[in-house]
């Protein structure tokens, strides 16, 4: 079979599927690993809606065809018993446009021609890709889409191709940790070229019609609407290295950021005054609850049962007798609020110690991200300010506490919340996996130690 046959069979089973593992391309087509390469090549090239799932598989991120009576079968490789003849037909074109909500943040570098004048255009060229990259990595880390380079701007969209019920808040920070990482390449770039770039940063949530624009090989898939323009708008009235974002976008952040009025600006080409925010930021609330405070809940009727059982549990903790409990059901039904019950309990008993962790989309890839952030936020109480030899000087006395070496002891933790090792200790030389095993055991010991001398409560929240 053709090459581009096979290709097109691909594309139209992962369109009606939505994922195919690479084990099933393997044997549904004959591959061996060099020609799933070249096709995995050519379907980025080609820029086909698909992402590649951990090594897994491929999954269909577009728009999918959903099987029905006048859909034909999954495609089928050519061979003897199928030949030419009944090669599927092509699949049909998608829709010319879709109308949809999103999410667009307008990123562009403060003083750019002043900086390109500085250097020679090849050093420049990769000052820009080294600011594109790492804007890039931020992007998407929270499954953002770049939907165009302008120059040394971007335009990013939060909600098309992908939607998420969370998108403006994963714009908001994918805005803040873009100036985050982007003053951690201004050392490099101090070093290296002596220079440091600022961003502004615009971002607006509204209504838009994404399309193909363009014509020949120049078609791009773009957001038409007046949201893209507002947010380039909000970019230009930032300060450098901020985010300003509209009063339409404040709303669905559910008060996880701190954000300051701006009050009523004037934005070219609109004749009203739009009301604007600049992102400070992201609070401290790690949970939908939290974030909404005692205030803005309503009252939890008819789960007396639940959390009856929930506080017979705790009492036998408290005789000495460990408990686990495993709280599932699908979303929205009050999960969360049967944890803040016992939660609130179990805070107002002196001896006990509670450990609340919270799971994050964000950080899938960082699998101790919640034993870090119950580290930092509630554990050693980090502040925004502090400098790292600070952070280190709490971090010794919780280990000194709990009777661990200072030797063996910091330099895994120090790993573990990327603070800086001081002269004082040795580096870590062992392996990754052994330094995982290290710092897992003494997680651990810490955690049974609390419990020798009372009543413990891990939440783990949102686990899945």
């Amino acid at each position: 079979m053709d090459f581009y046959a096979m290709l097109d069979q691909v594309v139209a089973l992962l369109r009606s599927r939505g994922r195919v593992s690479y084990r099933a391309l393997k044997r549904q087509f004959t591959l061996d690993d060099e020609l799933l390469a070249d096709l995995k090549a050519e379907l980025r090239y080609a820029h086909y809606p698909i992402e590649e799932d951990t090594d897994q598989g491929l999954v269909w991120t577009g728009e999918t065809a959903p099987p029905s009576e006048h859909t034909p079968a999954p495609p089928r490789p050519e061979t003897e018993h199928a030949p030419h003849a009944d090669r599927l037909p092509a699949e049909p074109h998608a829709p010319e446009a879709e109308r949809r909500q999103l999410t667009v943040l307008f990123c562009d570098l403060v003083d750019s021609t002043v900086l390109a004048s500085q250097l020679d255009p090849e050093e420049w060229r990769e000052v820009v890709r080294a600011y594109q990259a790492t804007c890039a990595k931020v992007i998407a880390r929270f499954e953002g889409h770049i939907a165009q380079y302008l120059g040394d701007g971007l335009l990013v969209y939060f909600g098309y191709p992908q939607a998420h019920e969370d998108d403006a808040q994963r714009a908001v920070r994918a805005g803040l940790g873009m100036v985050e990482a982007l003053g951690q390449l201004n050392i490099r770039l101090k070093q290296d070229r002596g220079v440091e770039l600022s961003v502004r940063l615009g971002c607006h949530t509204g209504l838009v019609v994404v399309g193909e624009v363009g014509g020949g090989p120049r078609q791009e898939q773009l957001a038409l609407g007046e949201t893209p323009n507002v947010a380039a708008r909000l970019q230009g009235i930032a300060a450098p290295n901020t985010l300003v974002i509209s009063a339409a976008t404040v709303p669905l952040l559910g008060g996880f950021f701190a954000c300051q009025p701006l009050g009523p600006h004037r934005l070219k080409g609109f004749a009203q005054p739009l009301q604007v925010y600049q992102v400070l930021y992201e609070s401290t609330a790690r949970s939908r609850l939290e974030a909404a405070g005692s205030s803005g809940l309503t009252p939890l009727v008819g789960r007396e049962q639940e959390i009856a059982l929930l506080r017979e549990r705790w009492a036998q903790v408290a005789d000495g007798l460990g408990q686990v409990v495993l709280l599932s059901g699908e979303a929205g039904i009050g999960k969360s609020r049967l944890v803040q019950v016992l939660t609130e309990q179990v805070a107002a008993e002196p001896q006990a110690w509670l450990t609340p962790c919270q799971c994050s989309p964000y950080h899938q890839n960082t699998a101790l991200y919640p034993m870090i952030d119950l580290l930092e936020r509630v554990v050693l109480r980090f502040e925004r300010e502090e400098a790292p030899p600070q952070k280190l000087g709490k971090l010794d006395g919780f280990l000194v506490q709990y009777g661990l070496s200072l030797a063996e002891a910091v330099p895994l933790f120090a790993a573990l919340l990327s603070l800086p090792l001081p002269a004082d200790y040795a580096p870590l030389t062992m392996s990754p996996e052994r330094q995982k095993q290290q710092t897992l055991q003494a997680l651990l010991t810490i955690l049974l130690r609390i419990a020798a001398q009372q009543p413990v409560l891990l939440v783990m929240e949102d686990l899945h």
